[in-house]
Order: structure tokens, then sequence, then C-alpha cells
């Protein structure tokens, strides 16, 4: 050992050495600190205590030290170091925090960690760490849009419990238009995907034209009734509710969810109504699309079928929108089910108003 270290190991400093040396769960670090003082006290030299232990000759000498000064107790813990650089005072912190809550001074429309580091004079990583700790991420942002119709409880009431609990002898239907579906070719054929590869599409495209999507879900066993056509006005929405019509059997009522949209608003639309009594529409509130359950089904639509087509002309567009639908109905639909409480939905509407009030 090293001048100035000597000290003599024990039995029972040996035994409980050798069970931390040879117990399964006990860490590395204590498992080659053991061996250095047990080798030692075996009377073996520095140089084969590092061959045995692949420790250097400084590590040898630094636990046999501790050893001599603090017995199998000080090989067990690690002295605690100072960190290399000092933390950031609470005040500056809270100034970083603040200006991160505040628009940037220069031209642009959120704080970046390079802009807040220089302004704040200090690290990026340091900005990262309190951006990190305090869940900020200036450069992401969340779309809401408030409705404010007056009416609004009592509408979305009125259609929950339509989804929750249809009328008896009754047909349930979320109506909308997916309209301006554009049928895109690209001006270059892709590659296939391959093994380390994803499949490649040309950025640029050739519009061949557009369609107007007309759809119906069945809240009550989920299957679509559709219908492409070339334009999006009241007159094609009356042709699509004749379609509706013939579709569903005689003696049931239709209950209809739909949005505010003018061309459901026509008077011919009304004189249309007029004329069916078994129908009845029940307007979502404004700015509530999400409440119309079609929706959902536009959403598997655009991301499995549109999103990454190439149609070569507005018939082949809607001729795949038609296979996507027949495929949809045959492969098991399921009920629409609502889970929300509407109760929860206007509280949140409510704290949405009064945030805004407080900020504006």
């Amino acid at each position: 050992m090293r001048d100035g270290i000597s000290f003599i190991l024990s039995a029972a400093d040996r035994q409980r050495l050798r069970a931390i040396a040879s117990a399964p769960r006990s860490p590395q670090k204590h498992v080659w600190r053991a061996r250095i003082v047990l080798l030692s006290g075996d009377g073996l030299g520095t140089s084969t205590i590092m061959a045995e232990t692949g420790k250097s000759k400084t590590c040898v000498w630094r636990w046999q030290e501790r050893f001599m000064h603090e017995g199998v107790d000080g090989l067990l813990r690690d002295k605690s170091r100072p960190p290399g650089k000092a933390p950031l005072p609470p005040t500056r912190v809270a100034e970083i925090v603040r200006l991160t809550q505040e628009p940037p001074p220069h031209e642009a429309t959120h704080w970046t960690v390079r802009a807040m580091a220089k302004m704040a004079g200090v690290a990026a990583s340091t900005v990262q760490t309190i951006w990190k700790a305090h869940g900020f991420s200036p450069h992401r942002w969340r779309s809401f849009k408030l409705s404010k119709d007056p009416a609004f409880a009592e509408k979305l009431t009125e259609i929950v419990g339509l989804y929750v609990d249809p009328p008896a002898h009754a047909v349930v239907l979320s109506v909308d238009e997916k309209s301006q579906i554009q049928a895109l070719d690209r001006t270059q054929p892709g590659l296939p995907m391959k093994k380390g590869r994803a499949g490649t599409m040309t950025h640029d495209y050739k519009r061949h034209g557009t369609t107007t999507l007309f759809a119906a879900l069945n809240v009550l066993d989920g299957t679509v009734i559709g219908q492409n056509m070339q334009r999006h006005r009241h007159q094609e929405f009356i042709r699509f509710l004749n379609r509706i019509e013939r579709a569903v059997p005689a003696g049931k009522a239709i209950h209809v969810v739909l949005d505010n949209y003018a061309a459901h608003k026509k008077d011919k639309v009304e004189e249309w109504l007029a004329r069916h009594p078994r129908w009845t529409f029940h307007f979502t509130p404004t700015s509530c699309s999400w409440l119309n359950a079609v929706e959902g089904f536009f959403a598997k639509l655009t991301r499995r079928r549109l999103k990454n087509g190439v149609f070569h002309s507005v018939v082949d567009l809607q001729a795949a929108i038609n296979r996507f639908i027949r495929e949809y109905n045959a492969q098991s639909p399921k009920p629409f089910i609502w889970k929300a409480n509407p109760d929860d939905i206007i509280a949140a509407r409510n704290r949405g108003f009064q945030t805004l009030e407080s900020i504006h």
C-alpha cells in the first residue's frame, strides 16, 4: 500500500466484505471496492490489485485510505461533491419564466431556446432545463373555439340525449358534407417502401378537380350512407335527403344531427321537411362541428384513403371514396358511443370564457 496507508482487516470486516462482494444484488461499485480491501488484507501489492479489479492505481489508493479512516461503511457511500457550476439563482429563473410567458420583443411569434438564451445571458441547455421543469413548450399551440351560441347548453343536451338514449322506432343520423375533396395526381411516380427506406411521393401535384361527399352516419349501427356530388348547395343537399328517405325503412322516424351550414336552412329545405313529417333536424351549436358524429368517419376517410392517395381524375377519386364506404360498411361497423358528460363540457366552456375575460 501507499506510504501512510495501513490497516489490519478484522475477521468481522472480512466476513462483511465477502458478503457484499458475493451478494447478487450488490451495486457493482460496492463489489469492486470490497474486493480492493479484501485483496489488500491478503497482502497483495498495488499492481496485483489493479490487475484483479481493473482499476487504476489512484483508485486503489483512494479506497484503501477510505477504509482506513471510515471502515466498511465508508466504502458504501460516495462523498458529496460541489457542483461544477453554481446553480442559477431563483431570481434569474423567475425572470426567464416571466419572459417565456410574454411575447418576444423581436419579430417572431414565439420564443426559441437560442433566442431566450441570448436574451437571458445563459446557456441554451439552462433554458431547456427551466422550460422542462415548468412545462413550457413555446413552439407548440393548441387550437380552440368557444361556442357563443346562446342555446349552447340546450342544444348540447338534446344531441347527447339522441346519442345516449335514441327514441324508440327511430333512426338517428349524423349528417354532414366533406367539400372540396381534391383529386390530386403526382407529377412523378413514387418509389415503394423497402427495408430501411420509407415510400416516396413528389411534393408537387396536378389537380384534376374536386368533389363533395355527402355522408350520413347511422348512430345505432355505425353504417354510412354516402353520395358524391359536384357542388355543395341546397339542391344537392335535398337530393341527398331523398336518397336517405329511400334507404330508411318506412314507418321509422328520422332524427338528423347536422351543423348550421346555410344550405341546411334554405327555404326549399324547410319546404321539403314539411312534406316529410317523419324527419326532424337537430342543429349543433355554432362552432361545434366536433359534436357531429360523422366527423369521425371523415377523419378516417382522410387518414386512410385520401391523404396519400393518387387520383388521375375526379371519377377515380369518387370511385375510391365509394369503395372505402362499401368496405367500411362491410367490416362490422360499430355503433357510435358517446362517453363525455355534457355537464363537464358546459363547465369547461364557462371556464374558458372566464379565462378569456380575465386576460382580455
